[in-house]
């Protein structure tokens, strides 16, 4: 994983801003969900990425963690798949044509449905009532991506927890538009995986100090099991 620590502009910016560190630590566990994004094999395995996120198989047993307490306590955990077929290959043209041809080859065989490299990395725990839902785009959130919003929101959900990789493109990515969209939004700081510290630094550094709240897995676990159960007991 990751060596991380906020830097201190962004904790005074915060201060300044919020006059709290955290706006989110009274999390709902029932009206939360964890969005795993793109933790599959093309990103994480050598033999089919030349270029493998190095730092993400260390954040599996926080995500594992996470995802435990977020079922146990009411929550939702999703399961994201970036997918690439021949809509997306022609939709989002823009993106593929700026890579070298081979490396657009590779990457559109890699993530296709069915091939190995789009399955989700093996030593994630994933359970019957997960739902797994694929994108096609860097954003999770985005219309043309996926179904995710209007998924969320039909089932009651209004706050996200975003891990997976890579923190500065996809994750980054959904976070910044769950929040535009109206989601309470938390990055998980040594859930979320990128190619450098400094890429990884700068990405939480500057969501925090705009966009959401970021927490390392344990402060998220104790607030989900410390809240849990009160909003049922509001509702009495």
């Amino acid at each position: 994983m990751h060596k991380f620590s906020m830097p201190q502009w962004a904790i005074d910016r915060v201060m300044e801003r919020r006059g709290k560190l955290h706006i989110y630590d009274d999390l709902l566990p029932e009206k939360t969900a964890l969005i795993v994004v793109d933790l599959q094999n093309g990103f994480m395995l050598p033999e089919f990425s030349p270029s493998p996120v190095q730092t993400a198989a260390g954040t599996v047993p926080n995500v594992n963690k996470l995802a435990e307490t977020l079922r146990a306590t009411g929550g939702k955990v999703v399961w994201i798949k970036n997918t690439v077929d021949d809509r997306s290959l022609s939709g989002w043209s823009h993106w593929y044509n700026m890579g070298k041809p081979q490396w657009s080859r590779q990457r559109a065989e890699t993530f296709r449905e069915g091939a190995v490299g789009h399955d989700i990395f093996s030593d994630l725990i994933v359970k019957p009532e997960d739902e797994i839902v694929h994108k096609f785009r860097f954003s999770a959130f985005l219309p043309e991506s996926s179904d995710l919003a209007p998924r969320l929101r039909t089932g009651g959900y209004d706050t996200v927890l975003i891990v997976g990789t890579v923190t500065n493109v996809c994750c980054e990515s959904s976070a910044r538009d769950a929040m535009m969209m109206n989601f309470r939004t938390v990055m998980v700081s040594d859930g979320n995986s990128a190619f450098s510290d400094n890429e990884h630094e700068a990405t939480l550094a500057a969501f925090y100090g705009v966009f959401g709240d970021v927490m390392p897995t344990d402060m998220v676990c104790r607030l989900l099991q410390q809240n849990s159960g009160k909003l049922a007991a509001a509702a009495e």
